[in-house]
């Protein structure tokens, strides 16, 4: 479990393909491996992964088929910059919201629309998760948890401090660029729950 605040922008180093569909991806960063060991979790652009080794400052971890197809990591090359989160310790601070780092689908940036203090960010939105957007809602781009500002049926915006800009990789995408999108897991409890209600209210 994460809490989508990003502690570090850590690169890829190198990507090698491992064959049957998969992936074996170096990335650096120096500050969640300080203290990571094989089998430990990091999330890389909202997508939880396991260590596989650590080797100054950078570690491997194992890439199968379906997360390539399922999110954006597939994109990217050596040298681009990624998000990084180790995942939440029991006790700790929730500065963010809920974060399983399992990616609903891919999205991609609209427009972005600079303003004196922040900037305002549109991003496409899969039909399928569009149900589970809410103004004033949370949502993980590419592993950064964000409050929606406004959402339609295909896209929502929202609104990025300097901070953000300055600390992850949001502030370095392009128009066109694709983002791993994962919405509120409370938002998919809640419709199975009432989707499961029997008829009638009955209980």
């Amino acid at each position: 479990m994460f809490t989508g605040i990003v502690e570090e922008l850590g690169e890829i180093v190198r990507t090698i393909e491992t064959g049957g569909d998969s992936a074996l991806v170096a990335i650096r960063g120096p500050l969640v491996t300080s203290d990571a060991r094989h089998g430990d979790s990091i999330a890389v652009n909202g997508v939880c992964l396991t260590v596989v080794d650590v080797d100054g400052g950078v570690f491997t971890a194992d890439v199968m088929g379906e997360t390539l197809r399922r999110s954006a990591l597939g994109a990217l090359r050596p040298g681009d910059p990624v998000n990084l989160e180790r995942a939440a310790a029991l006790g700790s601070r929730l500065g963010g919201h809920l974060v399983q780092g399992h990616v609903d689908g891919v999205g991609e940036i609209i427009s972005r629309e600079p303003a004196a203090q922040w900037e305002t960010v549109r991003f496409r939105l899969p039909a399928a998760l569009s149900r589970y957007v809410v103004e004033k809602g949370s949502i993980t781009v590419d592993g950064v948890s964000l409050t929606v500002a406004e959402v339609g049926d295909d896209w929502f915006t929202v609104g990025l401090i300097p901070t953000t800009l300055k600390l992850t990789s949001l502030g370095a995408k392009d128009v066109g660029d694709p983002v791993n999108l994962e919405v509120d897991v409370l938002a998919k409890y809640v419709e199975r729950l009432l989707g499961d209600r029997p008829a009638g209210g009955e209980r």
